[in-house]
């Protein structure tokens, strides 16, 4: 948590290395704070480990006064980058536990997307070495895969 300062900026990127979640929040109150959560998936994207799970946390919705990011606005952006949006009010505990829940959730979806696709490799593999096509080939997929499993349970 750098609370999005700027002074914070050069941790992030070794801090994304081996983050496997994410819960980007904004402030629905703040325009700068809503524009800045692009910058931060850009970060993210760069940095992060590929099958990186992201939530995208609209807080204070208990502001409704003074909201200024409209849940359509907030949702489209959601949308754009293919991630998930919850509102939350960290004040009056609204959405906290269901944003991380969501999260948990949304890590364990691409865990099981890995493993998955670990085990097709595998099955590809077996199948290459039972028809001896192209041994090197199988050796090249083989190896890749090892390394698509290092995560894998």
């Amino acid at each position: 948590d750098t609370a999005g300062q700027e002074r914070f900026r050069s941790l992030t990127s070794s801090f994304f290395r081996e983050a496997i979640g994410f819960l980007l929040v904004f402030d629905l109150t703040n325009e700068a704070s809503f524009i800045h959560a692009r910058d931060w998936i850009g970060e993210i994207q760069t940095n992060a480990y590929a099958e990186h799970a992201m939530i995208l946390v609209g807080n204070k919705c208990d502001l409704e006064n003074e909201r200024l990011i409209s849940k359509d606005r907030a949702q489209d952006f959601a949308k754009e980058y293919n991630i998930k949006y919850i509102e939350t009010s960290a004040l009056k505990n609204i959405n906290v536990t269901e944003s991380v829940k969501l999260l948990l959730d949304t890590v364990m979806e691409r865990f099981e997307h890995d493993k998955n696709r670990s085990k097709s490799n595998q099955s590809i593999i077996s199948s290459l070495n039972d028809n001896k096509i192209n041994p090197s080939l199988t050796e090249r997929i083989a190896e890749r895969s090892k390394i698509t499993m290092c995560c894998s349970y």
